[in-house]
């Protein structure tokens, strides 16, 4: 008569309750990241709107600059695509690109194509990396921006000596033009640069912070007066704001997900990932190497055995199987043959055994124990079946 017993669960999976547990403190920390990231995006996009625009009144905007202007004279027209800011461009006109790297470069090319010899002045606002060399050939911006707001300006341009000192600091340039103006320093660099075109009359300024265009700023230093000598030249300005629903920005080569993303949501993507892999390394619970345990219940060697076969078909692993079944036998064997178990595996110790004890029964175990692995489930069904057939040869008396 057989009693079954049964033993209490003794599974260590972490119950739906243990895992909250683990997971809220992170969980409530995601929460926090992501409300503080759409509340600061909500504050700067109220307090940005309008930038740079000539019809916004906010503090961010540049209404006073043309009204300014306007009472000099100078008319302004905003244009918002490249096709109007390159028709508009010529010897009585000033051209303002208020944010250049918003451009592609398709587009900062065709740009400096219809202003290179027309005659007029092309203000670049904050001009970077990423467009200064297409609109600007021969000038660098300096990866390092200034230090200082308020810059003098040390140089012999007219309408700088004439503003005096200015907020200016910003991007620095370098250039290789000898005639250039480099005004308003920073560590040797300029942050105004004007470039004479190489024919004619006209000429590239390329300011390093847009300070000087913003309504709460104007009345600061001597940013009115350079703004109006920089952007009063000529009778006309056209104010060139970028726009991402311009044609032409689609006529360039297509671009990948990733180059259409912001840098700044990569590098918080990356961080992220940082964050999640420390979050990780804070919960591990081995940090060392691992331990092996006895297991809590009594498993029967034929359910191992089914098991471990299982898994060694699934991975079509009939060669690691081969050489289970093998070095089993030939454990087993050894001691059989007066063979030390430490030499089991080796052919020219165990073989020599074997044979003697085969007798010549025609056996070839060479073959057997020491063979190539099979190459198809039925041959690892023959290989088991000659194994087991060589191992009762040999136990028998």
């Amino acid at each position: 008569m057989t009693t079954e017993v049964t033993s209490p669960s003794t599974s260590a999976s972490p119950t739906a309750r243990q895992v909250w547990t683990r997971a809220r403190g992170i969980a409530l920390a995601l929460v926090v990241l992501v409300a503080g990231a759409v509340a600061i995006a909500v504050v700067r996009s109220d307090a940005r709107h309008g930038e740079l625009d000539p019809r916004s009144a906010d503090p961010y905007g540049s209404r006073a600059v043309t009204e300014l202007l306007a009472d000099r004279g100078v008319d302004t027209r905003v244009v918002t695509t490249l096709e109007e800011a390159a028709a508009a461009a010529g010897p009585g006109t000033t051209l303002l690109v208020a944010v250049p790297d918003l451009l592609t470069p398709r587009q900062q090319t065709r740009l400096h194509q219809a202003t290179a010899g027309s005659g007029g002045r092309t203000v670049l606002v904050a001009s970077g990396a990423a467009s200064v060399e297409r609109l600007a050939p021969g000038v660098t911006a300096d990866p390092a921006n200034s230090l200082d707001s308020t810059l003098d300006p040390d140089c012999t341009l007219p309408a700088a000596r004439r503003a005096g000192d200015a907020d200016t600091g910003g991007i620095r340039y370098s250039t290789a033009h000898l005639d250039a103006d480099e005004c308003y320093p920073s560590r040797r660099l300029a942050t105004l640069l004007r470039v004479p075109a190489p024919s004619g009359t006209g000429d590239t300024v390329l300011l390093g912070a847009p300070d000087i265009l913003l309504n709460d700023r104007l009345d600061r230093h001597g940013n009115a007066s350079l703004a109006l000598h920089l952007l009063g030249s000529r009778p006309h300005l056209v104010w060139y704001l970028p726009s991402l629903a311009d044609a032409s920005a689609l006529e360039q080569e297509e671009r990948s997900f990733f180059d259409l993303l912001p840098s700044g949501w990569l590098w918080g993507t990356l961080q992220l990932f940082v964050a999640a892999a420390l979050a990780a390394l804070w919960r591990a619970r081995r940090l060392g190497p691992l331990v092996p345990e006895n297991l809590p219940v009594a498993i029967r060697a034929s359910e191992t055995a089914e098991g471990r076969a299982r898994l060694y078909r699934k991975a079509d692993a009939r060669d690691r199987a081969a050489l289970a079944l093998r070095s089993a036998t030939r454990t087993r064997l050894a001691p059989l043959v007066g063979v030390p178990g430490t030499q089991a595996h080796t052919p020219e110790v165990l073989l020599p055994a074997l044979s003697a004890r085969l007798q010549g029964d025609g056996q070839t175990p060479h073959t057997v124990l020491f063979g190539p692995p099979p190459g198809d489930d039925a041959a690892l069904v023959r290989l088991a079946d000659q194994l087991d057939a060589l191992e009762r040869q040999v136990r028998r008396p």
